[in-house]
């Protein structure tokens, strides 16, 4: 019926009518499947590793301030090597030594340099020297010995500066603060390929459902 109205009046006008309409509902379509991408991208790597990860996820919408039927949305991540690991795992392995060294839930979070803790920066003048004990072929351990657990909220330990404790041994431990592993296997903990499909998967839908929200004309 549209068709009939438009041959009894301007054809080329009702034609650029409908083309502009097409390209408004293209455009709201593509770019709202584009953000569920996102969010479906940013709920499921919260879910596998946290919510500072899953904000690395953005999203490019184009053409920039008007409407076209080659619209387009591209999401990507701000971290994709980390993204890339945890989406296909990965065997992690020392670059320039035997082992990789992995802190213990007993060693301190920072180094001496306040950076991320290694051996090579452990804070040695408060736990005293690191101690190489062979355990298994595929694992050893870096202890601290004279160790005595601090009270109160802050917890973990120290070293013993008592002369008395240091003769005796009376109430010390050996206290381990790394692992030492040839390798490390990461579990899969994302799949972008199957969320994407996922949340794309709407892309028709979306836009028919812009055309429908479109004011009709006469």
């Amino acid at each position: 019926m549209r068709i009939e109205a438009a041959l009894r009046g301007d054809l080329e006008r009702y034609m650029r009518e409908e083309l502009a309409d097409a390209e408004k509902a293209v455009t709201v379509g593509v770019h709202e499947t584009g953000r569920d991408v996102q969010v479906a991208l940013r709920v499921d790597t919260e879910r596998g590793l946290g919510r500072r990860l899953s904000r690395s996820w953005r999203l490019q919408l184009y053409p920039k301030g008007q409407a076209s039927l080659g619209a387009a949305a591209v999401v990507y991540t701000k971290a994709p090597e980390l993204v890339r690991t945890f989406d296909e795992g990965a065997t992690i392995r020392s670059e320039n030594g035997l082992f990789l060294a992995i802190p213990t839930p007993a060693a301190p979070a920072r180094g001496t340099d306040r950076k991320r803790l290694s051996p090579s920066n452990f804070p040695e003048a408060r736990f005293g020297p690191l101690r190489y004990v062979y355990v298994r072929s595929n694992l050893s351990l870096l202890v601290v010995d004279n160790q005595r657990e601090r009270q109160g909220k802050r917890g973990g330990y120290a070293r013993s500066r008592s002369k008395r404790a240091l003769k005796t041994g009376y109430g010390l431990q050996t206290v381990p603060m790394f692992y030492l592993v040839q390798q490390v296997r990461l579990k899969r903990r994302l799949n972008v390929k199957a969320v994407s499909a996922g949340a794309s998967g709407n892309l028709a839908r979306n836009i028919d459902q812009a055309f429908r929200r479109l004011p009709r004309r006469s």
